[in-house]
């Protein structure tokens, strides 16, 4: 399969584009934090010239215990993504979680994610792709980067599929822990279609911290270089002005006021790969 371009909102994302930027907080906190977020992130990617969608989660439905904070939920947090993407006018994805969320959800979001968790859920991924809108499906943790071929026959089987992105977050290495193996990007960009980098959430340590998971802030840099450098449509990248009260996944949140410094760096190491390999300095897999 040759490689795809999707388009989310006024972003295209494909192999070849310049890398986007697929960001905001874990989970919807509260209105202010959305547009403090969106306000840096918007000035900062069109300083550098990139694509923007902002994220953020309006229920965290896999946390690891009852009383774990898991956002407004469905209808308040759809109305919050619905004001910021009208304010911002940028595009914005959340996640879904059960198949009767979608309909709804396709009403306002521009890209629909389906968790790592669900990479597998036939009923919901036939859902998504149904909606009209594109989907982004992150690839489990327990799955093999080649299992991704079977979602993308599954939602390519529906007649209103609108494009898919495939997202690598990390493979479960023994207990609380996950790990990337690089090859992976290459092996899902050869399904055909754009493939993410998760740097946030490839760097968490599930349920490590007993009610909530903890993660390796410190290694998201490393693994954004190394995957800028494989080369990937995009980079997915969860920021908080202040992780350590982050109300989810603070631990392997990265600091907003951080990210200009790291993301000047992976713009640049993107069109020094995208453009060697345009004069045919890389080839094959690059």
């Amino acid at each position: 399969m040759s490689a795809q371009i999707v388009q989310v909102g006024p972003v295209a994302l494909g192999a070849d584009r310049p890398l986007t930027l697929i960001a905001g907080p874990c989970v919807i906190e509260s209105r202010n934090l959305l547009n403090q977020v969106a306000a840096e992130l918007v000035a900062l990617t069109q300083r550098l010239g990139i694509g923007l969608i902002f994220k953020s989660s309006f229920d965290k439905a896999n946390r690891s215990a009852l009383s774990s904070f898991r956002g407004p939920g469905f209808e308040a947090g759809l109305t919050m993504l619905a004001d910021l993407k009208r304010e911002f006018q940028i595009p914005v994805v959340s996640d879904v979680h059960e198949t009767w969320q979608v309909e709804p959800a396709a009403q306002v979001l521009d890209l629909i994610q389906i968790p790592a968790f669900l990479a597998r859920q036939t009923d919901l991924l036939l859902a998504a792709a149904e909606s009209g809108r594109p989907v982004e499906v992150k690839k489990g943790q327990f799955l093999a980067p080649e299992d991704m071929a079977r979602v993308a026959e599954k939602m390519a089987s529906r007649p209103n599929f609108a494009g898919l992105i495939l997202v690598e977050r990390g493979a479960c290495f023994g207990y609380h822990n996950l790990v990337v193996d690089m090859r992976s990007l290459v092996i899902m960009r050869e399904i055909g279609w754009p493939v993410v980098f998760d740097a946030t959430h490839s760097v968490q340590l599930p349920s490590a911290a007993g009610l909530c998971s903890g993660g390796e802030r410190r290694f998201i840099p490393a693994l954004a270089r190394a995957a800028v450098g494989v080369g990937v449509a995009g980079l997915f990248l969860e920021t908080h002005p202040e992780p350590a009260k982050a109300l989810c996944d603070g631990p392997n949140q990265w600091p907003l006021g951080e990210l200009a410094k790291l993301l000047t760096f992976l713009v640049a190491l993107d069109r020094l790969v995208k453009e060697s390999r345009a004069q045919g300095a890389l080839e094959g897999d690059w």
